[in-house]
């Protein structure tokens, strides 16, 4: 098996919200609560689910973009390591669970800080949705590329522009780019800049967020074929954040599907398209538009509303809008367990019976 790189453990995201006259904090907006998700060196994994369900919260939390509420995230340690810290952790004895929280506590990326962030901050880098307001528009692409390099001191002075310039590129721009400002460049080019950016310091972990949505059906497939072509390059490791499922059936190894702050659903792309477990990945399945007029094929509708995250229902999160709830859904809430030898897993308390 391939080396697990990173493994989050009951990551949680909580917001607050506050009120009456002195602010105080009378709820919590539950964005992210208690994901666990282990993803190997070299693989892409896509987050797929519908707006507002967490994707990209979770994403920016496990890159310290937004600082955990709850949970624990461990980065390229030892699996040994990580084995023994969560079981002391889980100790019943008060002295092993000190332990563990030491233990832990120099291998968790949520209480990292000084030197050691900023060392990690090498190996995991984002590229955002949009590259229009992720690229500064008073800096020329030869800063905009550099900049990581200078701020973590990667090059020389003198080595800085050629660096650049083979950062460009990889990516398919040339030295001409080199002078000019982002509005000067395409969708795609401004795209390929903010990928070049995230190269520039070797990293093994890059969480693309959506960054095929804001351009034109014919460059996506090209930042696509990009983006497949750079990481068998260099052997990078994606968390593919997207709502597109065609887009994450091109270039994912496995899929999880996550609703209000939970993954519901993980396992390889071609089972769960072929296979669908919980009844909400075959109600987004369903939805994906088939090129073909004829086609007959049955839409899963969904009804009412995605509840509120500061308030979510009590058992299975999904029960009011799932046709096949029963009075266990409604008051017991489902665990990710094993479906299958492929290493699919799901939180469905029905899944066998649908």
């Amino acid at each position: 098996m391939p080396d697990t790189l990173l493994d989050v453990r009951g990551l949680k995201k909580y917001y607050p919200v506050t009120g009456g006259v002195f602010r105080r904090r009378i709820a919590d907006v539950k964005a992210v609560d208690g994901v666990d998700l282990s993803v190997t060196t070299g693989e892409c994994i896509g987050l797929v689910g519908e707006s507002g369900c967490g994707k990209t919260t979770l994403g920016k939390t496990i890159l310290r973009l937004q600082k955990a509420t709850a949970g624990r995230i461990y980065f390229g340690q030892e699996p040994s390591q990580v084995q023994e810290a969560e079981s002391l952790l889980g100790s019943a004895d008060v002295h092993e669970r000190a332990r563990g929280r030491s233990l832990a506590r120099r291998m968790d990326l949520t209480t990292m800080s000084g030197h050691d962030l900023l060392a990690l901050r090498q190996k995991i880098q984002i590229v955002f949705q949009d590259p229009t307001n992720s690229l500064d528009p008073r800096m020329l692409v030869k800063d905009i590329v550099a900049e990581p390099l200078v701020s973590q001191r990667l090059v020389k002075a003198r080595e800085l522009e050629g660096r650049v310039l083979e950062l460009l590129g990889i990516v398919g721009l040339t030295a001409d780019h080199l002078m000019r400002y982002p509005h000067e460049f395409s969708g795609g080019q401004r795209q390929r800049i903010a990928i070049a950016r995230a190269l520039a310091t070797n990293p093994q972990f890059i969480l693309m967020d959506e960054p095929t949505s804001a351009l034109d059906v014919s460059v996506q497939a090209q930042i696509l074929n990009l983006l497949k072509h750079l990481q068998e390059e260099f052997r990078l490791t994606y968390l593919f954040v997207t709502h597109h499922l065609l887009v994450v059936k091109y270039i994912s190894n496995r899929i999880a599907v996550m609703y209000l702050g939970k993954i519901v659903e993980l396992g390889p792309t071609a089972e769960i398209f072929d296979h669908p477990h919980h009844p909400y990945t075959k109600a987004l399945l369903s939805a994906i538009p088939v090129p073909d007029a004829e086609s007959r094929r049955e839409k899963i509708i969904l009804t009412g509303d995605v509840p509120n995250p500061i308030d979510p229902p009590a058992g299975c999160r999904f029960h009011p809008r799932c046709a096949h709830a029963r009075e266990i859904c409604r008051t017991v809430e489902p665990k990710l367990e094993s479906a299958g030898s492929d290493g699919r897993t799901v939180a469905c308390h029905r899944w066998k019976e649908l």
